[in-house]
C-alpha cells in the first residue's frame, strides 16, 4: 500500500537533518526518498514524479540547489520548497523569483518543515486524496485562468505559471476589484503559518506582470497593497 501523503523527495547532503526530516515525514504518512546532491536528486524526482521536492541550496558537485530547481522548473511545476543555512536576504529573493513554494532557514523545527509541506500541497491540489478545484474558467483583463486545467492563456497562447504563481492570480482574480494588502495575501496564498518576508508578495507579483504584461489589469497602491481587475 502507498502511503497516504505520497511522495517527498529529500536533496540533503547533511544526513543528520536527513534523517531527522525523513523521521518527521515518515511520521506523518509520507514516502520520503533521498539523494546527498544534486544528480542523483535530479534524477529521483524525473523517475518518481513526487508530490513535492526539498531542496537544499548548498550541495557538494557540479549541481548547488539552484542548479538542480532550474532543471527542475523546465520539465515540470513539481513543488519546490528549498532548505538552507543561508541567512543572506539575497539567496532567498532569487529562490523565490526563480519560481520556489517556500523555504525554510537552518535550523528549523521539522514540525514547522512538515506543516509548510503540507501547505504547499494544499495550495497546490497536490494533497494526496484531493483534486484541483473544479472550477469554470474565468477572464480577467485578457487573462483567461483554468483553475481545472490549472492553465492561465494570454492572446490564445498559454503562459507557464509556477504553482505559487497561479494560486496567486487566482487568489486575487477570486477578489477581483478589492484592494488586498500583503499580509492578506500572504494569509490567503502561502496560508497563516507562512512566516516568510511581506516582500514575498511583490516578488510574486513582479513575476506575474513580467509573464502576463498588460493583459493583467494588476494596479498597485503605494503603501496599501494590490487590485486585480
Amino acid at each position: 500500500m502507498s502511503p497516504a501523503q505520497g511522495t517527498v523527495v529529500l536533496v540533503e547532503d547533511d544526513p543528520n537533518i536527513a534523517d531527522l526530516v525523513d523521521l518527521y515525514l515518515r511520521r506523518d504518512g509520507f514516502r520520503v526518498l533521498r539523494a546527498p546532491n544534486g544528480a542523483a536528486g535530479l534524477e529521483l524526482v524525473r523517475r518518481e514524479r513526487p508530490r513535492v521536492v526539498l531542496l537544499d541550496i548548498g550541495l557538494p558537485g557540479e549541481l548547488d540547489g539552484f542548479a538542480v530547481f532550474r532543471a527542475i522548473r523546465a520539465e515540470s511545476d513539481t513543488p519546490v520548497l528549498f532548505l538552507t543555512a543561508q541567512s543572506d536576504e539575497i539567496d532567498r529573493v532569487l529562490g523565490l523569483e526563480l519560481g520556489a513554494d517556500d523555504y525554510v532557514t537552518k535550523p528549523f523545527s521539522p514540525r514547522e518543515l512538515v506543516a509548510r509541506v503540507k501547505a504547499i500541497l494544499r495550495r497546490t491540489g497536490q494533497q494526496a486524496g484531493q483534486g484541483t478545484r473544479q472550477a469554470a474558467p474565468f477572464e480577467i483583463g485578457g487573462v483567461t485562468i483554468d483553475q481545472a486545467r490549472h492553465q492561465v492563456v494570454v492572446g490564445g497562447s498559454p503562459v507557464e505559471l509556477t504553482a505559487r504563481e497561479f494560486d496567486l492570480l487566482v487568489y486575487l482574480g477570486a477578489h477581483r476589484g478589492i484592494v488586498l494588502s500583503r499580509q492578506q495575501l500572504l494569509d490567503g496564498v502561502w496560508g497563516t503559518n507562512w512566516f516568510g518576508d511581506a516582500r514575498t508578495v511583490d516578488v510574486h507579483v513582479s513575476q506575474l506582470r513580467k509573464k502576463l504584461g498588460t493583459a493583467l489589469p494588476l494596479a498597485t497602491l503605494r503603501g496599501v497593497g494590490y487590485r486585480l481587475g
